[in-house]
């Protein structure tokens, strides 16, 4: 009886003795992964950058069918945030700030850990280096769970790593599941708008549209304006060589209207004309291909482009509508120049006159006599 309370007080003590060595341990760690993702650096970006994907593809979300997500009212950009809870953590995710499609700043809550994380986006062969950096002080939990199975270094390098696979799955597929269809010639409808004009580097355009439309739209609301359509964008120059472009961000609105003086926010009226329309299904990066096959269908057709102007992008459907990029909707408009119909110009032909014949006259006779 003795001999089991002796081995039961000594496992109590090197329980204790562990669990004081355990506690006063610092628990720092520094934690780092990449990997190529065959995909474009901007898609990457935009879809790790929205944390509604999230639950698609972080591994601690994925492999605990318990987990529910509560996304904030900021889902995307500087102080977007989601929180997540299941069987076995909880925590949550707050992105701190951005750096073009250049690295997202985050801060996460894993379970009473706080880590500062920086996910780094580099442009490579075979598609884009994503680079996710991590320090922190781990909880007492996390730190007696690594010290049992292996260490800091390979348990959260572990979540890390699942997490950059599915992403890799995920938009190997997303990225390159697409179709772009030429349409042919359509007659665009005339169209009132509400608009914010600028010049952008085309790489931006995108996430430009995505603080402007929200506003445009807020404007509406604001007025008692109904909107007419999807958003679209007027590209009144697109320069491939610099790489900028001239803009219009639009919202389609019923009628037309007049803004005060001064306003940041203006109107416009698209009269109507002739276009070439090309639909792109699917991530938006495809873009340069719609382009390129648009512009051999004109040459082809031996069609009239319109050169004032470069072209109109509709957004059909879009990262609100549906979460997966495969399932976008983008329409092009190529302006065509007006079709001169050439106006017959009457030919003179002198009609014949019938000529008088002339008649036969008598001399007149003298009556005087001799």
């Amino acid at each position: 009886m003795k001999i089991l309370k002796y081995i039961f007080l000594l496992v109590l003590l090197t329980a204790i003795t562990v669990t004081v060595f355990l506690a006063t341990q610092k628990g720092d760690f520094t934690i780092e992964r990449s990997r190529v993702i065959k995909a474009p650096k901007v898609a990457l970006f935009n879809y790790i950058n929205e944390y509604k994907n999230w639950e698609e593809f972080s591994s601690w979300i994925v492999d605990n069918a318990e987990t529910k997500l509560q996304l904030a009212e900021i889902t995307a950009g500087p102080n977007a945030s989601f929180s997540w809870i299941n069987n076995e953590t909880e925590g949550d995710m707050k992105t701190l700030g951005i750096t073009a499609t250049d690295e997202i700043r985050q801060k996460i809550n894993y379970d009473g850990s706080l880590i500062d994380s920086k996910m780094i986006f580099k442009d490579t062969i075979g598609g884009t280096k994503v680079t996710w950096q991590t320090k922190g002080k781990m909880s007492f939990y996390l730190k007696i769970y690594t010290a049992l199975n292996g260490g800091a270094d390979k348990i959260i390098g572990t979540i890390y790593e699942k997490t950059l696979l599915n992403l890799d799955k995920i938009l190997v597929f997303e990225t390159n599941t697409f179709t772009i269809k030429v349409n042919g010639v359509v007659k665009k409808a005339e169209t009132f708008y509400i608009k914010q004009s600028f010049t952008s580097e085309i790489g931006k355009i995108t996430k430009n549209a995505r603080v402007v439309i929200p506003k445009l739209t807020e404007f509406c609301e604001a007025n008692g304006l109904a909107m007419n359509g999807k958003p679209f964008v007027i590209y009144h120059t697109y320069d491939i060589v610099n790489g900028l472009a001239r803009i219009s961000i639009c919202v389609p609105i019923n009628k037309e209207i007049f803004t005060s003086s001064g306003s940041d926010i203006l109107t416009g009226k698209l009269e109507p004309f002739d276009a070439v329309k090309t639909t792109i299904t699917g991530d938006l990066s495809h873009k340069d291909e719609a382009i390129k096959k648009t512009e051999q269908y004109i040459a082809a057709e031996k069609l009239n482009a319109e050169t004032s102007w470069s072209h109109i992008e509709v957004f059909v459907t879009t990262k609100q509508d549906a979460k997966s990029p495969s399932k976008w909707v983008t329409e092009l408009y190529y302006p065509l120049k007006e079709k001169v119909i050439p106006v017959a110009k009457p030919v003179y032909r002198p009609q014949a006159v019938e000529t008088p014949q002339p008649k036969a006259t008598q001399p007149e006779q003298d009556s005087s006599e001799f």
